[in-house]
């Protein structure tokens, strides 16, 4: 994720990256080219301008389904975030207690804010179609690095340690079955936090309104021209390519959002996320950190 700062209007004004210009810039190359092509048929060979009542019926339309299409796609990316967020604090919930629980067990903290740390990297692993448990490995044994990376689902395979650390714990009599409960709780919640983060990963927005919506706005940008040439003459070329560039570049938008689990410039920060968990657990139950750069904290 870019971070900027929204009251400076100009600091980002000519950037490239993260605009979605290079995706968008074939597309809207080829429709000023073909425009170039229209007004230059009109204006030497014979007429080819048509009434301009037709695109502005279905440019109002058009614009509904853009901001229906982007308000769904902000929709996931927010709700992504949301739980992302919520992973922040359940993590931080659970060795928060579990310091407060374990007493002399120094050894079974330790051992239980390494696997809550571990969760986060390899949830978001998951999500992005990897099975690594991020930098912390080097952290574990390569047996349990290869326990829970070779598991079908990787993720629960660390909620699992997560949950015998906790229950190695009770039968030695360390916190009540009360006590158990509650912190097992907070792992519970990260694997429905989890699950819900795969919703959105598996469930795009309907194929039928994706095409749809992209057959609409090919076919509105390539018989634009010839609703405007007969107003507009040469400027026409200017008039679709900036047309062009708004209505293609809104579609991009949402399509860059709606999986906010990637690795693109407008994706989630997941790294970041994920290391200032790792900081924060770390801090809570006392572990003496490697030295890193210090990442701002996501809540």
């Amino acid at each position: 994720m870019i971070q900027y700062d929204p009251h400076r209007w100009f600091d980002h004004f000519f950037d490239v990256r993260g605009s979605l210009l290079r995706e968008i810039s074939g597309r809207v190359s080829l429709c000023a080219i073909w425009t170039v092509g229209v007004v230059a048929v009109h204006f030497h060979w014979f007429p080819v301008a048509i009434p301009p009542l037709l695109h502005t019926l279905v440019g109002t339309a058009l614009g509904l389904l853009l901001v229906f299409r982007t308000n769904a796609s902000y929709d996931r990316f927010w709700e992504g975030r949301k739980l992302w967020g919520g992973i922040v604090n359940e993590t931080r919930n659970l060795i928060r207690g579990a310091t407060e629980q374990f007493g002399t067990d120094r050894e079974g903290l330790i051992e239980l804010t390494r696997w809550t740390a571990v969760f986060p990297f390899a949830a978001a692993s998951g999500l992005r179609g990897e099975g690594s448990i991020g930098p912390l490995a080097k952290e574990l044994s390569a047996q349990d690095v290869a326990s829970v990376t070779q598991a079908q689902h990787v993720a629960l395979a660390v909620a699992s340690r997560m949950t015998a650390v906790l229950n190695r714990a009770r039968r030695e009599g360390r916190f009540s079955d009360i006590i158990y409960t509650g912190l097992d709780q907070n792992i519970q919640q990260l694997v429905d936090y989890l699950g819900a983060c795969e919703r959105i990963r598996k469930t795009p927005l309907p194929f039928a309104y994706v095409v749809h919506l992209r057959r609409a706005l090919v076919m509105y940008c390539f018989t634009l021209p010839f609703a405007l040439v007969s107003s507009y003459g040469w400027y026409t070329i200017l008039d679709v390519l900036l047309i062009a560039y708004v209505f293609f570049g809104i579609e991009e938008i949402g399509v860059e959002i709606e999986g906010p689990f990637g690795t693109d410039d407008n994706d989630l920060p997941l790294e970041d996320i994920c290391e200032t968990i790792h900081r924060n657990l770390y801090a809570i139950a006392g572990i003496e950190q490697s030295p890193r750069e210090t990442m701002p904290d996501e809540s």
